[in-house]
């Protein structure tokens, strides 16, 4: 009686059940991860995280703690009774090592990586390899809010602004507006604009990336052509975006004044770059459904001939 009616709750009721009954086993290490971790979060907050290009961390964060939140009782249930791995152990080394280093010299690379390698440690320690099993995505989704070298980011993020500021003033150009381009400088009537790394750079394409694996993760398509074809589109999918909001950005300088395009209607494009991506990827996940759809109607008629 008692199992059945565990399995009639809402998976989130069952995961705050499960997070209760498991508080006195955790806490000390929960306490442990905050006395470590605390400091370092308070300069991502204050620091890192409040910028443009780092700005999606304590989203990816956050999106990551509710995965696993949500997987626990499942996990759980994996893992019982819990069985130690050992590779939890040089993995916490490694961890603490990072974090050493990163606090000692200030390598913020370091210090959110050693977040992760800590977490999944006390993981491997505590429950076992199946509990990874379970929760490798969350892990794995954690990697996005991991800062790379300034100096690939900006290897990489020139050729894309290019790109971006080309595709901008084409556009804006086909459109009749007197813009004009000299490498990543926009002139638009009176006014001057430089497309920042924030605007057309490597770092929203990776957010744009993670968000997708996220919605991935959360429809769970039975069809590989699917999930592999909306991965891949996410890459072009995010230069639109990109494109599109450096568009915005530019005709309320046109309209408004440098003021408002560099106040908070900046800030107001940032939100068009995620919702014109997420708009994009649920059309084009449409777009792949229809033509699984389309090619299992065309087999269909095939299946029933030669099983006849």
């Amino acid at each position: 009686m008692d199992t059945g009616a565990r399995s009639s709750l809402p998976s989130s009721a069952l995961a705050m059940r499960s997070m209760r009954a498991a508080l006195p086993e955790w806490w000390p290490v929960l306490l442990g991860l905050a006395i470590l971790f605390v400091p370092t979060f308070y300069d991502l907050f204050t620091g890192a995280w409040v910028g443009e290009e780092q700005g999606h961390g304590p989203i990816i964060f956050g999106l990551a703690l509710w995965l696993i939140y949500r997987k626990w009782p499942d996990m759980l249930a994996a893992t019982t009774p819990a069985r130690a791995h050992w590779s939890g152990w040089p993995i916490l080394v490694a961890g603490l090592l990072a974090h050493m280093l990163g606090r000692s010299q200030k390598i913020l690379m370091l210090e959110v990586l050693s977040i992760i390698l800590v977490m999944m440690a006390v993981l491997l320690v505590k429950r076992g390899g199946r509990a990874m099993g379970v929760l490798w995505f969350p892990f794995f989704f954690m990697i996005f809010m991991v800062p790379l070298p300034s100096e690939f980011v900006a290897a990489v993020t020139m050729p894309m602004k290019m790109a971006v500021s080309w595709a901008t003033e084409h556009i804006l150009f086909a459109f009749g507006y007197p813009i004009s381009r000299s490498g990543v400088i926009l002139q638009i009537g009176q006014y001057q604009l430089l497309v920042a790394d924030a605007c057309a750079g490597l770092q929203t394409l990776l957010t744009l990336e993670a968000l997708g694996l996220f919605y991935l993760n959360l429809m769970r398509h039975p069809s590989a052509f699917r999930n592999i074809g909306l991965a891949i589109f996410i890459i072009p999918i995010s230069f639109s975006a990109n494109v599109i909001r450096v568009i915005v950005l530019t005709l309320i300088t046109y309209y408004y004044g440098d003021a408002a395009g560099q106040g908070f209607l900046h800030g107001f494009a940032g939100m068009v770059l995620f919702v014109t991506a997420l708009v994009l990827i649920l059309s084009i996940d449409s777009a792949l459904q229809w033509t699984i759809r389309r090619r299992e109607a065309k087999n269909a008629p095939l299946r029933t001939k030669e099983a006849a």
